[in-house]
């Protein structure tokens, strides 16, 4: 079904739902496989493709019209799962490329980027599927569809694109040899990019810490 035939009559609504239930489940399945570390080699272009086929369900959530619950107020879930483990394992296979810099909002001015965590923001992610599936698993569809929708502008919409975005540019980075030159000492411990950050040697990084660990070559 394409994204066009979303507001045509006659469909059916529970099709899309299910679409979109199986591409986020795809995601949580995937993610946690790849955090349990069985092909560390291939950790970030794993991710990178996650991460893209998520937004897409994410860009279709997006594009529908606004999704009403069925009920005024949220049922209680319980106590949303612990994370602590899958976001520990995700840090330690994403090392030394697991922060990064971000600007949250480019439509505010004269905002100075900001060092985040893939692994931070893939849990983050994670946590707001989850709650939506857990509604489609108890038969509440509509409520999963209003929370993932809801929760896609207000949250991992935003902190997918961001995370793919690095992930993109450390591919990018191993695949033509280009240095990552502010890696070293930026952590998620302070509050911008500062000029003491220490830089590398170029393709120092992409060879001993980065492109050796991800089991990628660089360009010739």
């Amino acid at each position: 079904m394409s994204d066009a035939t979303l507001h045509a009559t006659g469909q059916n609504p529970d099709d899309f739902a299910v679409q979109i239930a199986d591409q986020i489940e795809s995601f949580l399945v995937a993610v946690t496989e790849v955090a349990k570390g069985d092909e560390p080699g291939s950790t970030v272009p794993f991710l990178l493709l996650e991460v893209s086929q998520l937004l897409l369900a994410g860009g279709r959530l997006g594009a529908h019209e606004d999704i009403v619950p069925d009920e005024r107020y949220e049922p209680d879930l319980g106590p949303e799962a612990d994370v602590d483990e899958l976001r520990e394992n995700l840090a330690r296979l994403l090392d030394p490329v697991d922060v990064y810099s971000e600007v949250f909002d480019p439509y505010e001015p004269r905002k100075a980027p900001v060092p985040a965590r893939i692994s931070d923001d893939l849990t983050d992610v994670i946590t707001d599927l989850r709650h939506g599936m857990a509604h489609y698993r108890a038969g509440r569809t509509a409520e999963a569809l209003w929370w993932w929708q809801f929760s896609y502008f207000s949250n991992w919409g935003s902190t997918a694109s961001a995370t793919l975005r690095a992930l993109h540019s450390v591919l990018a980075h191993v695949r033509l040899n280009q240095p990552l030159e502010e890696l070293d000492g930026l952590d998620t411990d302070q509050d911008v990019m500062g000029d003491e950050t220490l830089e590398f040697e170029a393709g120092k990084v992409m060879q001993q810490e980065i492109g050796d660990q991800l089991g990628l070559r660089s360009a010739k």
